[in-house]
């Protein structure tokens, strides 16, 4: 409950609540320079602003209610009670992966109603869906940042600079969404350039083996053309953003555990 009411009080969460629905905003401008599809680009442009704005309010959330916890030693008031000390960082965890579900769900709606604003004056091409397959898309991204967020507490846990978490945890969110991308270019053989093949193909096949890839959790085109994934490959990738968020929390209490505040 602290968490909630702390996170709720946070500017930060003003700040990027505006963003993201400024860049809502923006998704529908877009939509006004497709005449034939204006639904369609702004549902894309949309999610892609979704995405953007929960990635900044988990780690600005991290940064407020862990990382500068830390730095100006008052977590060490949390840590006088009778419980291990891995509670404390579960317990911020969860409070911010709820404050997220309230900001996923609210910016969502606003998506959903931006959608249905946008003009149909054109016959589309694909309908959009605005019912299971757009909140399983949503869902995706939740999980998504669910992933980034463990991933920037692991490093407030273990930090010994407060704004990391921040400018780490950013980095970790763009580098996995665009892992899988890169990877399906150089295997397709990147247009031919065989050099550019050689040289990072090796590199990144070895990294996907740390780095998860987000970009599998990215289902939009079920609600832009009705291209449903694959259930077992859905289920596998939520299952890896699952996996890897618990792996990232346990070395976060490993961390936080053996760390000295005095």
């Amino acid at each position: 409950m602290g968490t909630l009411l702390c996170g709720m009080r946070a500017r930060s969460l003003q700040t990027v609540f505006i963003l993201g629905v400024l860049l809502l905003g923006v998704s529908m401008l877009a939509g006004s320079f497709s005449a034939r599809q204006p639904q369609t680009v702004v549902l894309d442009v949309g999610l892609s602003c979704l995405r953007f704005s929960l990635v900044l309010l988990a780690v600005f959330w991290i940064q407020e209610l862990v990382a500068r916890e830390i730095d100006r030693r008052t977590v060490v008031f949390a840590l006088t009670y009778p419980y291990p000390r891995y509670f404390y960082l579960f317990g911020r965890y969860l409070g911010i992966l709820l404050l997220l579900a309230m900001a996923t769900l609210l910016l969502a709606l606003l998506l959903w109603l931006a959608v249905l604003m946008t003009a149909r004056s054109y016959e589309p091409l694909f309908r959009v869906a605005l019912g299971m397959p757009y909140w399983a898309t949503v869902l995706g991204i939740w999980l998504d940042v669910a992933v980034v967020l463990a991933f920037a507490l692991c490093i407030a846990s273990i930090s010994t600079v407060s704004i990391l978490p921040m400018v780490l945890g950013l980095g970790f969110a763009v580098a996995g969404r665009a892992l899988g991308g890169v990877l399906q270019y150089l295997k397709s053989g990147a247009e031919g350039d065989v050099s550019l093949t050689g040289t990072y193909l090796p590199f990144l096949n070895a990294v996907q083996w740390i780095l998860p890839d987000l970009s599998r959790l990215d289902w939009r085109l079920w609600p832009m053309y009705g291209n449903a994934p694959d259930p077992v490959s859905a289920g596998w990738a939520s299952a890896m953003a699952l996996s890897y968020a618990v792996l990232l929390l346990w070395l976060a209490a490993r961390g936080f555990a053996r760390r000295e505040f005095l």
